[in-house]
């Protein structure tokens, strides 16, 4: 029997980051980072803000794994873990109007039985 997506349970995983880009050995590492993120599935939000949903806390502290061996060695990298409920409450601006944008949907989940 399949099991129903809770918004409790769905986690959204925001990951922040400083990256030093001083030397071009240091901006060939962040672009390194920022390109294996968005390769992984990760979404920009902002410059040094990436998204990514998750079916469950498990998933997302095998994804805080992987990402710790991803780091560069100059980097400071935060990642925050929310439920989708926390997570839909957050209020977004954008343009110069400073107008509330609408909130995009949780991704569509592929079913294959």
């Amino acid at each position: 029997m399949p099991r129903t997506l809770s918004g409790y349970r769905i986690m959204w995983m925001v990951l922040m980051f400083d990256l030093p880009v001083m030397t071009k050995p240091q901006r060939k590492a962040a672009t390194k980072f920022r390109q294996w993120l968005l390769d992984e599935g990760w979404e920009m939000s902002q410059f040094s803000v990436y998204l990514r949903w998750c079916v469950g806390k498990e998933q997302a502290d095998a994804r805080l794994r992987v990402i710790a061996k991803q780091v560069p060695r100059d980097g400071k990298v935060h990642v925050l873990t929310v439920t989708d409920r926390q997570f839909e409450t957050m209020a977004t601006f954008r343009g110069p109007a400073r107008e509330r944008a609408g909130r995009k949907g949780t991704p569509d989940q592929l079913v294959l039985f």
